[in-house]
């Protein structure tokens, strides 16, 4: 019993990061039509950001957090500007695979900058505490309580202000909200925002939870684009709550499967999802 409660937690652990990977990718598909592939690069890069405030450059850590965030977000809509928007009336084929050349740019510029290797944000050792047998520490903790906090502002955002129900609306059906008179450009906008401002805090916050390489945010997508189509696409709450079943379906795969086989879990659950309800838990759109 103390195993699976300690997987459990694990599982909120990785859901938690999974789930604000996830949020990007389904406004982005849902807003834009299209899947974003540089969304894991996007992650990695807040990760490093932070890791150049808070490590090489010996600032606070909430200075690297404040320095990732808006770094992410500029990166996130310089892509768009340069590349995206060129394409907004063609295919979505055409703005997927060139999110693909846009993953492998940021990929190698951080590989240029940083290099190759492994890094860590400190390594000072922090000894694990113990609830009831329950291993924990005090910022994975951290981890599960800011997500959850930034989850309850995503959903009052979402359906209390006018931006967050234009996004809904443009999410659920992209021609009529244009119709209705929706701005559709300051909608973008706020999708980059968003998207690329939590896919930061996901970087950073694995970063944290493991260690810091170039191809981290790349792994991690699989399970982004997991949660997103079994919450529903362009549903965030249902990317949310997906992100939490994948992490922590992964996390108790490891009781009767070796634990190099969990990152196969969101594709299988992928799969099953496709093959069953395409549309997801909450009934996104399947095209």
């Amino acid at each position: 019993m103390i195993e699976v409660l300690q997987l459990l937690l694990y599982g909120t652990l990785l859901g938690s990061i999974i789930a604000l990977g996830a949020v990007g990718v389904t406004l982005t598909f849902g807003i834009l039509g299209f899947a974003n592939f540089a969304h894991g690069d996007l992650m990695t890069l807040g990760a490093y950001v932070c890791f150049l405030i808070y490590t090489q450059l010996a600032l606070p850590f909430w200075l690297g957090v404040a320095a990732a965030v808006p770094a992410t977000i500029f990166a996130a809509m310089v892509i768009d500007r340069v590349l995206f928007r060129r394409f907004r009336q063609s295919r979505p084929i055409i703005s997927l695979i060139s999110s693909f050349g846009a993953a492998l740019i940021l990929r190698s510029l951080i590989q240029i900058v940083w290099g190759t290797g492994t890094y860590m944000y400190s390594a000072q050792i922090v000894l694990a505490q113990r609830f009831y047998g329950i291993r924990y520490k005090w910022d994975q903790l951290g981890i599960i309580l800011t997500t959850l906090g930034i989850v309850v502002g995503l959903h009052l955002f979402l359906g209390r202000t006018k931006v967050g129900k234009a996004m809904r609306a443009m999410a659920d059906n992209p021609t009529l909200a244009r119709l209705s008179g929706i701005d559709t450009e300051r909608v973008i906008v706020w999708t980059w925002v968003i998207g690329g401002g939590l896919a930061a805090l996901a970087g950073l916050f694995l970063a944290m939870d493991t260690r810091l390489q170039p191809e981290m945010g790349w792994f991690l997508l699989l399970a982004c684009f997991a949660a997103a189509i079994l919450g529903g696409v362009g549903k965030p709450m249902g990317a949310i709550a997906g992100g939490y079943i994948i992490g922590i379906m992964m996390e108790l795969s490891t009781l009767v499967l070796p634990t190099e086989y969990s990152p196969v879990v969101p594709f299988a659950i992928l799969v099953v999802l496709l093959l069953f309800r395409p549309t997801g838990l909450f009934a996104g759109r399947s095209s």
